[in-house]
């Protein structure tokens, strides 16, 4: 009898795209198994009015796909590693965390070439991350900026559509959906340190479910599992998440990891950059020691003053 496996996956474009990435490697690598792709909305995905660091809900994108785990309705839940929690619900696993997509921001501006540095005096930039406001804001302090919710395909058009002189987004969305031909240039990670994640695709299964595990174990790498797990390491240390502007970048080089990390006030005035370089069998310690590092740099007193802002 053909065995079956069910994705649950966010109905985005780039969601979609990225189920039927998993749901082709799953063929191939496994012939006799038919693979079905189910859609779920999140609460992310519903509303999209709201800046999502206003929203302040954990799981804005992953808590709907891992209750359908927990149910049953699905064996294997794929996610934008990015968006997903850095502590794991109870019963679930992290199985496997595929090959990393280039990593970088990438500008879309009205002429290509277009830089951050060579955008005008006073240039429009929409962006809905607070990691990346903060960064363009401490690069360009007079850049106006302005919050930018939607899918990819979406977003591009909001901007085609408006006065905006540029908007960012990951180049790994861009290019996956083929709109590549959009970006301007890419923002390095030196110039602005990506989200935690970023690039990577994570597949969670309920941790009883041997068969799912096993069967995505063929789209695990574990260079990119090593260098996520730093960077997934240092938010859970900072507690971060996406209403706090935070970026981590790892890189596996031999037997070591470099990991570098950002902290910043909202408004990228206060600004807090480290490196550190660490064991590759050990990325948890050096997530922690790095982001241990960036609160004595200063880096806690920014974090507890939006803590506080949160809570009040």
């Amino acid at each position: 009898m053909e065995k079956k496996i069910i994705i649950g996956s966010r109905s985005s474009d780039l969601a979609v795209w990225q189920a039927n990435h998993v749901k082709n490697e799953i063929e191939k690598y496994h012939k006799n198994i038919e693979v079905i792709i189910t859609l779920i909305n999140t609460k992310g995905d519903i509303i999209l009015d709201v800046a999502l660091s206003k929203i302040g809900d954990k799981g804005l994108f992953t808590k709907e796909l891992e209750v359908e785990l927990q149910n049953e309705n699905i064996d294997i839940a794929v996610h934008s590693l990015k968006d997903l929690e850095t502590t794991i619900p109870e019963g679930l696993k992290l199985a496997a965390v595929t090959k990393r997509h280039e990593v970088e921001d990438a500008l879309i501006a009205r002429k290509s070439g277009t830089t951050i540095e060579s955008l005008p005096l006073g240039a429009t930039v929409a962006t809905g991350s607070l990691r990346r406001k903060a960064q363009l804001a401490n690069i360009r302090p007079d850049i106006r900026i302005v919050d930018l919710r939607g899918n990819v395909p979406t977003r591009v058009q909001k901007f085609i559509d408006s006065d905006w002189d540029a908007i960012i987004l990951a180049r790994a969305g861009l290019e996956r959906l083929k709109m590549g031909k959009y970006i301007s240039s890419y923002i390095s990670v030196d110039e602005m340190i990506p989200a935690v994640g970023q690039g990577a695709l994570g597949i969670q299964v309920k941790k009883d479910n041997s068969f799912a595990e096993n069967i995505v174990r063929s789209l695990h790498d574990e260079n990119t599992f090593l260098a996520v797990s730093a960077e997934r390491s240092l938010l859970k240390f900072l507690e971060g998440g996406c209403q706090v502007p935070i970026g981590a970048y790892a890189e596996v080089e031999s037997d070591s990891i470099n990991l570098s990390a950002m902290v910043a006030s909202v408004d990228g005035k206060r600004f807090y950059k480290k490196k550190m370089r660490g064991s590759k069998k050990e990325p948890e310690k050096l997530g922690e020691a790095l982001g241990k590092d960036l609160l004595e740099a200063g880096a806690g007193k920014v974090l507890n003053e939006i803590y506080n802002d949160k809570t009040s």
